[in-house]
């Protein structure tokens, strides 16, 4: 089973919590929030109970799950076995629509051949797959 994604948002910033508080805040468990001090999570102080202020847990939580993003720069699609934006194979890339604005790029990974998708505006085609040739299927 996939970790939990916890929501920063559902602490509020002008608050102090205990582990146990701030668990229950998230829908974690009290030790998440101990692994977490582990990981730098800083407390008010050393004393207990462990006091966290709602901006430090916030930061840290968005802080970890910025480190998380690996955003597509242009002319690549994100390779889920790769984990990594990665160019397509020979250069060539398909579009199929799912309506008259949107649809659907997919691409063989250059490196290990997955077939690698990428949601996208049939507006930004040119923008986000320059110098490719994109076959457009049906229509």
């Amino acid at each position: 089973m996939p970790a939990k994604r916890v929501n920063p948002c559902r602490i509020k910033l002008h608050h102090n919590y205990t582990a146990g508080e701030a668990a229950a805040r998230l829908g974690v468990h009290k030790n998440t929030v101990l692994h977490w001090q582990d990981a730098g999570l800083k407390p008010i102080d050393g004393q207990r109970p462990l006091l966290f202020q709602g901006r430090t847990i916030r930061a840290f939580l968005e802080q970890r799950r910025a480190k998380g993003k690996r955003p597509c720069p242009p002319g690549t699609l994100y390779c889920l076995k790769c984990r990594t934006p990665r160019p397509p194979a020979l250069g060539m890339v398909d579009y199929r629509p799912f309506n008259s604005a949107s649809g659907n790029l997919s691409a063989l990974c250059a490196a290990c051949g997955t077939v690698m998708h990428r949601r996208i505006g049939k507006a930004q085609i040119a923008n986000k797959m320059p110098g490719f040739t994109v076959q457009i299927a049906g229509g």
